[in-house]
Parts: C-alpha cells; structure tokens; sequence
C-alpha cells in the first residue's frame, strides 16, 4: 500500500474532528484550519466573523500556553543527578560542581532555543490546538515545522500510543527535483501535472512515518507520484523522535484530540448571531430618512439641498424623521452578547492579564496553576506530549553536534524534571534562600555560620540563578592563599612593632651597639621572606 492510499485510508477517521475543526475557525481566525479540498484545489475563501472576541480569546490562551511552556526569561526545565549514584559509587560532596556544569548546559540550550524560530512555531501549533485540538509538529534540522489538521492522519493504539503518521503536501515540481520514470504511475488530480509536465504544477508528497516493532526506532520516509525518493529514508530513537504529535483534549478510544473552541461553540454561534443582528439592526437606525406630507407646500427638494443653518420655507408639521423603535430590543440583545462574552473570557482567561516588561518565575509559576485550574490538567497533558519530547530531542541534536559538553553515563544521568513540579533553578532558588532564612529567624546568625557551609551554599544559589562562577568566586586554593598572605603581613607587623620597642632601649642604639642593631633588622627581613616563600609555594597533595 502507497503512502497516498494509506492517507485516503485514515481520511475517513479523520473527517468528523476536521469538519469539527473547520467550523472552529471559521468562528474564531478562519484562516486557520481549511478544508483538505479547499487546499488541494488552493481554493481559500475566508469571510470575518461579525465579533472579535473568539479570534482574541484563542491569541490570549495561546499567549499565555506559550508563557508557561517556554518562558523567556528563566529557564523551564533542569537536568538532575540520580541520587542513587551519590554517596554509592560517588563522593556526595561533587554534588554542587555536577549541579554547576547541568546549569551551563541548561543556559546553552536556552541560548539554542532563543536563536531560533521554535517559539514562532510552538505559538501555532498552539492556536491549532486551541481551535481543532490537534497539531503536529516536525523538527527538522531547518528548526521546527506545523502541520495543521488537514494536512496529516495520525493512527493510534488503545493505549493513545502513536503508532503511525502520513503528512500531505503540495510542492512545486521545480523544486521537488524529482522526475518519475515514464511508465510510473500516479493519482489524477485537477491540474494533472503528470501529463502536461509543466513546472508550475504542484505535486503530492506523501510522508509515511511508522514505528518499528523490531528495532523500536521511528523510521519515515516520502512518496511523490507513488514512488520513494531517493535519499528521504531517515530513523530516529523512540524516546526522541522529531515528530510531536500534539492534542488538547483526549477521548479515549479517540485518535484525535477535540479544541477548547469546541467545548464552547454555542456561545460562540449565538454570540456571532447576536453580533450581526446588532450590527446591522444598529446600520439600520443611524440612517436617516425625512417623510414629507404629500399635501404640504414644503418641497422635498428644498429638504435635500438645504445646507446646515439654511433657510427654507415650510411647515414643521409637514417633515417627519423615521426612527427605528428597537431600543429595548437592542438592549436585551446587548446584555446577552455582553453575558456570552464575560463567559468566554473565564473560559479562555482572557482576564487577569498583567503589562509588565519582564516576567518573573513566580508569574510563570502562578500562569501554570491558574492553566491547571482553569483547563483541568491541560497543561500536564503538553509535559508529556509536547515538553519532554521536545527537550530530548534538542539535547540529542546538541550532543550529535558537539554543542554540549559530554557527560559520561557511569558517573551521572541527567533527569529532565518540566512542568509546575519544577520550574527550572527559579524554584530551587527560592527554596535555598527562604531555607537560609528560616534558620537565621528561628536559631540565630550564630548558628547560621555555625553549621551551614558558606561555599557550598554560594555554589547552589549561583547554580539556581543560573550565573557562571568561574573567575567569580573565589576557589578554596585562594582563599587558603589570601589567609596564609595575611598571617604572615600580621606576622611581620608584630615583629617590626617589637622591634620598634627593642630599638628605643639604650642596648640596640646603633651609635651604642651598632652590631645588635644589625642584627635585629637581617632577622626581620628573614622573617618577612619566609612568609613570601610559604606564600608562593604550591599546596602539599
């Protein structure tokens, strides 16, 4: 079976949550989500809704998804040491310098993340899921890439486990850069560029993504005119592959997921009905008409030419103005409009929004738990499916690529923590200090800088702020160093005090005793060079 015909396949299963989807759209950003025919012929007719308040209900939840999910400012993960390896097989002491050299590796991946277009393409793939509550996404090596609905079919096992995926594309021939043989066959579509061989006709390109059952590696590759193309075979692990297959809410039994638009589309149609009925009811009375009695000596011309202030002859009683006598109706109509919408801004937390230019951890932290709240374990859904995939698969390219120091597998695991259970160092910053402060409130300082490891506890709170140390805290080498110098300066100056009071005496006069005098000055100066020997002399091992 082709890649097209195994498309045609799962179609069938795929049909209601599109047309679900497409309805979605065209309530809320219509250019969203099409219909499979409508992109195959390019066939894109949009018509704007009549209200405003679906399109900036989708953009602000996906804003504030995209905040918790990859927040700018602070990192959204951490990669922890396994504790079984610690106070075991290694010394629990090299616990801060292995939580030191995960933190550099969290910034270059932040660094990785940041000079890409990834955030771009999550924040759609979030819309998608918002309105047809599915999406998929490819990282390439190009950087990451969407696919909407209508353009892929996803096959599920009963557990949810993906299991198989078929992408659709049109691409131009030209730069396909793949010719057919003559006798190949392949599907008539509308333009048949398999018969006019022109260059501007687009071609189906068919991906067929599967799992293999005996290697346990994800293996894919592309089809156009029902044929393999050469080179497009690739394989990847099964815990990092590059295809993230996304859904907002899961059925069970279900191989798509269903949008949150979905859940609360009759408030969504009447308020669109509601909107053009007072839209157009509203057009209909601003426009003014004037009536002239047919048996006045007022002229309805002389009405329509005059001018602001003019002066015409006539009767009042023979002029009347049309008005449309629809007043309460259009309140009762924009007090319901008004209610649907107080509805779907708590639905879709459109309230609450705070303007600042920058965005803390605890602000992340509190966007997390009102999505938690709010969408019923959305957010934890979008851990596992979206993050934690996502996260391997950057550290695997990095580490293909040597972007990453490499961490050897005997001496440590790192562990990818993601969601509201950690957010990143932030958290553990937090929990450092408020520790610190604990114990300075309810024991004292002195018992503080009594039982408490000063080094230690700068080393963990530069890793939990993230901050690089090197050359910035001082090592114990230096520290050794700098006591050592300043005992023997405290040294030296005792002896030159001593000395000063020797030499006041009458026996270390140098008219009386030149030779004492002598010396007392050779001994201190054999003093002061010893301490500087000391000084400079590397530390026994």
């Amino acid at each position: 079976m082709t890649a097209r015909e195994r498309y045609n396949q799962l179609s069938t299963g795929r049909s209601q949550f599109l047309d679900s989807a497409v309805e979605c759209s065209k309530l809320t950003l219509p250019y969203l989500i099409t219909d499979d025919n409508a992109v195959k012929l390019n066939r894109r007719s949009f018509q704007t809704p009549w209200q405003s308040v679906g399109a900036k209900s989708v953009v602000t939840l996906a804003a504030k998804l995209m905040l918790a999910l990859l927040p700018p400012n602070t990192t959204f993960f951490k990669l922890q040491v396994r504790d079984d390896k610690l106070g075991t097989e290694f010394d629990p002491q090299i616990r801060s310098e292995l939580d030191l050299s995960f933190s550099k590796m969290e910034r270059m991946v932040m660094d990785y993340i940041a000079a890409s277009n990834d955030r771009v393409v999550v924040h759609q793939a979030l819309k998608h899921l918002i309105v047809g509550g599915n999406s998929l996404i490819f990282m390439g090596k190009d950087g990451l890439k969407n696919f909407p609905l209508h353009r892929y079919v996803v096959n599920r096992d009963g557990n949810g486990n993906v299991l198989e995926i078929v992408t659709k594309e049109l691409i131009n021939r030209k730069i396909l850069g793949f010719e057919p043989p003559g006798d190949a066959k392949g599907p008539n579509r509308p333009n048949d560029s398999y018969s006019t061989g022109s260059d501007d006709d687009d071609v189906e390109v068919y991906t067929c993504v599967k799992l293999d059952e005996k290697s346990g590696r994800w293996v894919w590759y592309q089809e156009a005119y029902d044929m393999i193309m050469p080179g497009t075979r690739s394989t990847a692990p099964k815990n990092a592959s590059p295809w993230l297959v996304l859904r907002f809410n899961t059925v069970d039994g279900e191989d798509y997921g269903r949008g949150r638009v979905e859940e609360f589309v009759g408030d969504l149609k009447s308020l669109e009905g509601l909107s053009q009925a007072l839209v157009e009811g509203s057009a209909a009375a601003a426009k003014v008409v004037f009536l002239v009695s047919p048996s006045s000596t007022t002229k309805p011309k002389t009405i329509a030419d005059a001018g602001n202030g003019a002066i015409v002859q006539g009767r009042p009683e023979d002029v009347a103005v049309i008005q449309v006598g629809k007043t309460a109706d259009f309140a009762t109509a924009a007090n319901l409009a008004q209610q649907i919408e107080k509805r779907l801004a708590d639905a879709f937390l459109v309230l609450n929004v705070r303007d600042s230019e920058r965005t803390t951890a605890e602000e992340v932290r509190m966007t997390q738990m009102e999505l938690e709240q709010q969408l019923g374990g959305l957010f934890s859904l979008l851990t596992v499916e979206f993050l934690i995939p996502y996260l391997n698969r950057t550290l695997l390219v990095l580490n293909r690529s040597n972007q990453l120091p490499k961490i050897p597998k005997d001496l440590a695991r790192p562990t990818i923590v993601a969601g509201i259970n950690a957010l990143g160092r932030g958290q553990d910053r937090e929990a450092l200090t408020q520790f610190i402060g604990t114990i300075a409130q309810t024991l004292g300082p002195e018992a503080l800088m009594q039982y408490l490891n000063p080094g230690e506890a700068i080393k963990r709170l530069a890793t939990a702020q993230g901050i690089d140390v090197l050359n910035l805290v001082k090592t114990e080498q230096q520290m050794q160093q700098e006591a050592a110098a300043a005992q023997q300066q405290q040294v030296a100056g005792t002896l030159l005090n001593q000395a000063g009071q020797i030499a006041g005496t009458p026996m270390m006069d140098p008219s009386k005793n030149p030779d004492g005098f002598n010396d007392m000055s050779d001994m201190i100066a054999d003093q002061v060079t010893m301490g500087q020997e000391q000084q400079q002399a590397p530390p026994q091992e």
